[in-house]
């Protein structure tokens, strides 16, 4: 048997789609725990302390994009991959912005569910590394999830702290914006890559005239600055 790699919250009403994804998951070294609605969902998450939760969005009762959003501001960043039957892009836009980490739609195969768990679960032990970040007049620390442009605080959400935090810790390097859906998300998977230019755009206009963004026409998005 793999070595136990820790407990995986898997969130679905649908028996057949959760015992699979528990089987797959097990197979792989994971403790599993199933939840079938929001509510139960949100307990489990509190008392458990899963290291990834696997969160079907049209559960009975309370949605997953609302357990999301709980967890969320309550300050559990858990790594959370949202499940769908939907494919729009502004579904995925809305579930990224609550505060998934990933995102997989109906019909999807149980390995690449394992294969999403365990990069988000690389990505979020990641090196040792100084959790405070500066660049030109932004100052980012990863651990308490805060952004200060000279002395003021600025309230970022989820993706766009993410997408900020990998750009700043790159400064000088441009990056596509399929690089970008990659490190940012794990993969580069949307048909739609212009939902960058969406993001980019939310944070130029948080940052004002401190923003280190710049666009490199015909490819992507790079930062200036002074290295941290």
């Amino acid at each position: 048997m793999p070595e136990n790699k820790g407990l995986v919250l898997v969130v679905e009403d649908e028996g057949n789609i959760a015992d699979l994804q528990r089987r797959y998951l097990s197979r792989e070294g994971y403790g599993v725990h199933v939840e079938a609605d929001g509510e139960g969902a949100l307990a489990a998450a509190r008392r458990l302390r899963p290291v990834a939760i696997v969160l079907d969005i049209a559960l009975p009762g309370m949605d997953g994009m609302e357990v999301c959003r709980r967890l969320r501001e309550a300050g559990d960043w858990t790594p959370v991959v949202f499940v769908t039957a939907r494919d729009e892009v502004t579904d995925r836009i809305l579930g990224l912005e609550i505060g998934a980490d990933d995102y997989l739609t109906k019909p999807f195969s149980p390995q690449e569910l394992v294969a999403r768990v365990k990069s988000l679960l690389r990505r979020a032990a990641g090196p040792q590394r100084d959790p405070v970040c500066r660049l030109g007049r932004l100052t980012l620390d990863d651990g308490r999830r805060t952004l200060r442009v000279d002395d003021r605080a600025v309230e970022l959400t989820t993706t766009e702290f993410n997408l900020l935090a990998f750009l700043m810790r790159h400064p000088e390097q441009v990056f596509t914006r399929e690089q970008l859906l990659a490190q940012v998300w794990g993969y580069a998977g949307y048909r739609d890559t212009r939902v960058m230019d969406v993001y980019v755009s939310q944070l130029r206009a948080k940052l004002g005239d401190a923003s280190p963004i710049r666009t490199v026409r015909g490819v992507g998005y790079s930062v200036t600055g002074i290295r941290p």
